[in-house]
């Protein structure tokens, strides 16, 4: 069974960081793209951040852009997001996802599998 289980939401004041992690089992994702979106309540599900098979490439919304770093460890079959600078508005849900390619993708159709979600909330 085809697992992406994400960790490591929580509570953070606005201006501090968290990281999150999505670990996952079931098959290798080390051939394809992985990517991270969020929803907040009342919202439509958005892109945050995507990486492609090898780590090389990656592409970021623009919100994440200079405060987010997407990273991955494919040894460990696991995918990070590092959260600085976190401003009230980045309170979500934040989902992890696999795409059926190897070169990163913004889009949901590329995407085949998705993790359950880790809650950020910011206070601000």
């Amino acid at each position: 069974q085809v697992q992406l289980v994400e960790s490591g939401g929580g509570l953070v004041q606005a201006g501090g960081s968290l990281r999150l992690s999505c670990a996952a089992s079931g098959r290798s994702f080390n051939n394809n793209a992985m990517g991270w979106f969020r929803q907040a309540p009342g919202k439509e599900r958005e892109f945050v951040a995507t990486i492609n098979w090898s780590g090389l490439g990656t592409f970021y919304a623009e919100d994440s852009k200079g405060r987010f770093t997407i990273s991955r460890d494919n040894a460990k079959n696991t995918v990070y997001l590092q959260m600085n600078s976190l401003k009230f508005e980045d309170t979500a849900v934040y989902y992890c996802a696999a795409a059926r390619r190897t070169e990163y993708s913004a889009y949901f159709r590329d995407y085949i599998y998705w993790g359950q979600g880790t809650q950020v909330t910011v206070s601000s």
